[in-house]
């Protein structure tokens, strides 16, 4: 065993979650490159590591060696291994706080993220709501490394890398003379979906002058998307691009993503694509914003005519009454949006 000592980072959901430590993992390794870190997490989000020199993907694998009590028992077994020197968990859940417990007795230092979960409470309770804005996750991020005496700044140590090479598996597809939109129309929950005919609508209205990926995953969402790609003739599925590492490769080239309040949005603002994000029964002040994101982007329902929003930090909860809240965005301001940014180039 190597007497390197290392720093365990564990993630282990959601995509959104993990694509949003990248920007911090950047700083790490520009200000610490002789350092080694471990990011664990889940094997499909490998592919978000690959830029990475000194920072090294190690899968936990809760569907079989590291299922129930046991497994976790094998996973602390399995991280001891790598000889690590600090813990930092930015995930702050039952087995994180598990594995945590088992490294403090072992005497190794060990990080939490701080959830603010006080303040979450205050912006989401339907009574005596506070209704102001919650410290970014990807400052919660970066404080957990500071208080493992390293010493980073998103606002000054971070930077973008290059767009990543893709390939589309037709030979149909046209982008000479036309700007790349990818629109990511679905989320978890229903509460954060824009309605679909609506969406309809803009990807119509945008399939007239620029050339549009969708984006989705599983059975409902991909049948939806392959009619729409099907009934527009710039709009192709994201099944183009044969498979999900060429998926954020494709994202990273994009001129604009439109997004709900989910991952697609995140891994494009990774990258330095413009994103517009749609929000329902959630809310920016959440925290979850895309990284860098101009306010001006991010469009939301009227609560004026919907006070109680947001009423969850994930959009877990329904709201008796706030069915249609997100027919308050207007598609003719999403199409406005989209114009005003592809006509100012670089503006996020």
């Amino acid at each position: 065993m190597s007497n390197e000592k290392n720093t365990l980072i564990l993630r282990f959901s959601s995509m959104g979650d993990v694509v949003m430590t990248i920007p911090v993992l950047r700083c790490l390794e520009k200000k610490y490159p002789n350092e080694k870190f471990i990011f664990v997490t889940r094997k499909k989000f490998e592919p978000f590591f690959a830029e990475f020199n000194n920072i090294t993907f190690f899968e936990a694998d809760f569907k079989t060696r590291h299922k129930g009590f046991l497994g976790l028992l094998r996973l602390f077994k399995d991280l001891k291994k790598t000889n690590p020197a600090k813990i930092a968990d930015l995930h702050n859940v039952l087995r994180t706080k598990f594995l945590k417990f088992l490294f403090q007795l072992s005497f190794h230092k060990v990080v939490s993220v701080d959830k603010k979960r006080n303040d979450r409470k205050a912006l989401t309770r339907k009574k005596n709501k506070i209704f102001k804005p919650l410290t970014s996750i990807h400052f919660n991020y970066q404080e957990v490394f500071n208080r493992l005496d390293f010493d980073i700044d998103l606002t000054k140590d971070h930077s973008f890398p290059g767009s990543k090479n893709f390939r589309l598996n037709t030979e149909t597809i046209s982008l000479t003379n036309r700007r790349i939109i990818g629109i990511a129309p679905f989320a978890r929950y229903l509460t954060k979906t824009y309605p679909l005919d609506l969406m309809q609508k803009i990807v119509g209205f945008l399939d007239q002058k620029h050339t549009v990926f969708l984006f989705g995953f599983g059975k409902f969402e991909m049948d939806i998307i392959e009619k729409w790609s099907k009934a527009f003739k710039n709009v192709y599925s994201c099944l183009t691009a044969g498979g999900f590492k060429n998926e954020i490769a494709l994202i990273s080239n994009l001129d604009l993503m439109i997004s709900m309040d989910s991952a697609n949005g995140h891994i494009a603002s990774i990258y330095n694509v413009p994103v517009i994000t749609l929000w329902g029964l959630t809310h920016p002040y959440t925290g979850f914003t895309t990284f860098n994101s101009n306010p001006d982007n991010q469009l939301c329902v009227d609560r004026e005519r919907y006070p109680l929003i947001p009423n969850s930090i994930y959009g877990d909860k329904e709201l008796k009454g706030y069915e249609d809240a997100m027919r308050t965005i207007n598609y003719n301001d999403v199409l406005a949006r989209v114009e005003r940014i592809l006509n100012n180039h670089g503006l996020q």
